[in-house]
């Protein structure tokens, strides 16, 4: 459905995939979908595939560049995680919601991110609150010391997801941003999922992957987005 893109970034150029509605990208909602520490993995395309069939238009901007990690190496996505360069990935990120406003023809656009993405988009929400107005982050992870968001400046609606078995994102981090982010104003909701682990909505990795709570995560981001930004 969906193809593989060049868009510019900052002087550079970004890539990524992108999956347009059936009647077109002009006028539909535009949702950036931000990968996990993978890179952009088949699941990631197919999760555009499956907004696209939504009804909205999705890019995933690919932030590692044309490389990513076997599911079966978690050591060296944690070390590729580690490595991406922030400065150039917060360009890429902006150059895909700018290439996503061009293409929608709209003025504001959704995020959603897994794990390393969903802290990603966190930090996008606070670096583009002109564009971003509804972050969907399921169990993200923001581990850079040099990219730690200023949330004040954040605009956007939050719709979080959080797994309660979650090493990573764990419940009480859960817990203390909300606490942050209500304090700071901001409209925020997290759903949590009992008896789930972290990453619970990729489908191709069946040690964690837990259906009944990947599609109620569906379920809720979809109707959230169209609630925002419809």
């Amino acid at each position: 459905m969906g193809e593989h893109i060049e868009f510019p970034s900052n002087g550079s150029t970004g890539s990524g995939y992108l999956a347009e509605s059936a009647s077109g990208a002009s006028g539909s909602v535009g949702v950036l979908v931000l990968q996990e520490w993978w890179g952009l993995v088949d699941q990631i395309t197919r999760t555009c595939d499956r907004f696209a069939d939504a009804g909205f238009t999705a890019l995933a901007p690919d932030l590692y560049h044309g490389t990513s990690v076997p599911l079966t190496e978690p050591d060296e996505a944690a070390k590729a995680m580690m490595a991406m360069e922030m400065g150039r990935a917060a360009h890429d990120l902006s150059g895909a919601v700018d290439e996503l406003l061009r293409r929608t023809g709209r003025d504001d656009v959704g995020v959603v991110g897994f794990c390393m993405g969903g802290g990603l988009a966190l930090v996008l929400a606070t670096q583009r609150p002109d564009a971003v107005r509804a972050v969907v982050p399921a169990y993200g992870v923001i581990p850079w010391p040099d990219a730690q968001p200023d949330y004040s400046a954040m605009t956007a609606t939050v719709l979080g997801h959080a797994a309660e078995l979650d090493g990573f994102f764990t419940p009480d981090a859960v817990r203390a941003l909300e606490e942050q982010l209500r304090g700071l104003g901001k409209t925020v909701t997290f759903h949590h999922y009992p008896g789930v682990d972290h990453a619970f909505f990729n489908e191709d990795r069946p040690e964690v992957y837990n259906r009944e709570a990947a599609e109620l995560l569906w379920e809720r981001t979809v109707a959230f987005l169209h609630e925002r930004l419809d």
